[in-house]
């Protein structure tokens, strides 16, 4: 099944995605699960298709909200596909490099990313993301998969001259609307085996980056492992996995996204996550 957060009217909701349609969750079921990620940690996915509305909404019609508006944790992994680590001229890690996304440095499908009036090196990378289902404290990897709800679309954009200002890469990271997640959840019972997933990045329909997730340095499992140990992982809270190489930053000369471009993330299976790109 497939879920999205979206927005009719002034009225946020979230509901059911089928083909180019979306039902929203009828009141009964919002007055006691707000949200997406409430639906999630009650377990309640099953029963939502059951809870919606009769009528339906274009997709066109509706304006996406980043799938999960308010995650505990939003947890990315840096330098994570041996290309990207080759090309940003860095050592394969000896354990996954974790940094910290603010729910409010992203949009959802369809909606603008900013670049920052202070930069002109805002950069793209595409991920697959991790949205967690049930709460998940030193989970071995040999059960972490038991603990996805699902898989989505993610568009980490780099302010990249604001993250090298140090070691840390949370600046650079964090502008307002800066990225992107979605458009939809697919739940993991669709994609038994996350591994056998490709992802693509395109800017203004040119293919910019390609990979595939059998080539993650540490996989979804180990990541689950290692993020679960050091903190407890929250249904919806969101792991991006890391992108592959062909970034802008890695270019020569540099291809740095501006205003009117158009950013696609595009996993088979999973989702095709639009963005265009807006001056602050």
């Amino acid at each position: 099944m497939k879920f999205a957060s979206f927005k009719i009217g002034d009225r946020e909701t979230y509901g059911v995605i089928s083909s180019n349609t979306l039902r929203e969750v009828n009141d009964a079921f919002r007055s006691s699960y707000p949200d997406l990620r409430s639906a999630i940690a009650a377990n309640k996915l099953i029963e939502l298709e059951a809870a919606t509305v009769d009528t339906a909404h274009e997709v066109d019609s509706v304006q996406f909200l980043p799938l999960i508006p308010n995650p505990d944790k939003i947890l990315c992994v840096g330098v994570n596909y041996r290309p990207h680590i080759e090309e940003m001229g860095r050592e394969v890690p000896d354990y996954p490099v974790v940094f910290v996304r603010f729910a409010g440095s992203q949009v959802g499908h369809g909606q603008a990313v900013i670049r920052p009036q202070v930069s002109e090196q805002l950069d793209f990378e595409g991920e697959l993301a991790v949205v967690i289902g049930k709460p998940a404290r030193h989970v071995s990897r040999s059960e972490a998969l038991e603990y996805v709800a699902g898989y989505c679309c993610f568009f980490d954009g780099s302010v990249r001259d604001w993250q090298r200002h140090t070691s840390q890469f949370t600046p650079g990271k964090n502008f307002a609307k800066s990225g992107s997640i979605g458009p939809y959840l697919v739940t993991s019972d669709e994609i038994p085996e996350p591994a056998s997933l490709t992802l693509s990045t395109r800017i203004n329909g040119e293919l910019m980056q390609e990979g595939h997730v059998a080539d993650l340095v540490f996989d979804i499992p180990h990541l689950i492992e290692y993020c679960s140990t050091f903190a407890e992982l929250l249904p919806g809270d969101v792991i991006a996995t890391g992108t592959p190489g062909g970034v802008g930053a890695a270019r020569k000369p540099p291809v740095w996204l501006k205003d009117g471009d158009m950013v696609n993330v595009d996993i088979p299976g999973v989702g095709s996550l639009f963005n265009f790109v807006v001056d602050e």
